[in-house]
């Protein structure tokens, strides 16, 4: 675990039955990095998640030795966020996606974990962080109608009319473009000889 007092505790009361040092290292270093992507800063809060966290995954792994804790420990961070998110924003039963950017969006929006450092993932939600996160979820709009629309011709104006006409004009006389492109290039070459006199 990490060198500071609240890992230490962390370890002192954290006993897993089965796996290594080394494998629930690795599961408190993810479950932290995933919080604090999360924007859960507060570390006495941090500490107490990934304490319950990582009990769960220990129990889990007891039961299964072949799982790897650090997987075991993201499946539980993410279980426990579908449930806290699911109540938080009376979205229960609806698919784990939907939860999942619905709930991160609205945390994000409202700003959860700066202004209740200690709230997120709690049982406890202050009545003001629900009313926040629900009023920052995102709401699907209205269904998709069919509706009938009737093809009518492009009115482009005049400037694509004359263009066209003055296409059609190139193609009856084609030496026209060649005689405009020839009284350029003298014009341009006259104008140079004037500027340099």
């Amino acid at each position: 675990m990490k060198d500071s007092p609240l890992a230490f505790e962390l370890g002192a009361a954290f006993k897993p039955q089965s796996g290594t040092v080394e494998q629930w290292n690795a599961a408190y270093v993810r479950v932290e990095d995933y919080l604090r992507a999360h924007r859960v800063h507060n570390r006495l809060h941090q500490v107490r998640l990934i304490q319950r966290i990582l009990e769960r995954a220990a129990a889990r792994h007891a039961a299964d030795p072949k799982l790897d804790p650090t997987v075991l420990a993201a499946e539980e961070t993410e279980a426990m966020m579908d449930r806290w998110f699911a109540e938080a924003l009376d979205a229960r039963g609806a698919p784990h996606d939907r939860i999942a950017v619905d709930g991160r969006v609205a945390l994000l929006l409202a700003d959860g974990t700066s202004k209740w450092p200690d709230a997120f993932l709690e049982d406890d939600l202050p009545e003001e962080f629900a009313r926040a996160l629900k009023s920052t979820s995102i709401r699907a709009g209205p269904d998709l109608s069919l509706s009938s629309m009737v093809p009518r011709p492009i009115d482009l104006g005049l400037i694509p009319q004359a263009a066209g006409e003055t296409l059609e004009t190139f193609e009856r006389w084609p030496f026209i473009p060649t005689i405009i492109l020839w009284a350029l290039f003298i014009g341009a070459l006259v104008l140079m000889f004037r500027l340099t006199r």
